[in-house]
């Protein structure tokens, strides 16, 4: 399951650099064209299963795994790698799990959100939707960057 899922993180850098309300929407869209099958697969999978929760974490336990053996040396991730990310995550893997409109969408997110949490020093993240993260750009995300 989510074979070579870590690939999703293979542009990050450049889809955090100058982060806009239109790079972001952009971004986002071109994210979702070159990656949304992993989603999908993560949402068929939960529906397909007898227990959503048990397999919700199944999903989370394999994503997880999945990035920490692209990311990890020597049994750590260097701190400005883990900080990019978790806001990667923020930005764009959990709202796109979320813009799937799975109904089993919001636990497969809060799943990974857990074991991410657990799994990656200094990464108690949380996430929202598309569209109130979207909301809080003006010309830049929160004003800041």
């Amino acid at each position: 399951m989510l074979e070579h899922v870590a690939e999703i993180f293979t542009d990050k850098e450049m889809m955090l650099r100058k982060l806009k309300k239109k790079s972001y929407e952009e971004n986002m869209a071109k994210f979702r064209e070159n990656y949304g099958h992993y989603f999908t697969e993560m949402c068929d999978f939960v529906r397909s299963s007898e227990n959503a929760e048990v397999a919700a974490n199944e999903v989370a336990d394999a994503f997880v795994k999945s990035v920490k053996e692209e990311f990890e040396v020597k049994g750590k991730v260097k701190p400005r790698t883990q900080a990019d990310l978790n806001f990667f995550m923020i930005y764009y893997v959990f709202t796109a799990i979320l813009l799937t409109e799975d109904e089993n969408a919001n636990a497969i997110a809060q799943s990974i959100c857990y074991k991410w949490g657990a799994s990656f020093k200094d990464s108690k993240i949380g996430f929202t939707t598309y569209d109130k993260l979207y909301a809080e750009f003006r010309e830049k995300i929160f004003g800041i960057f």
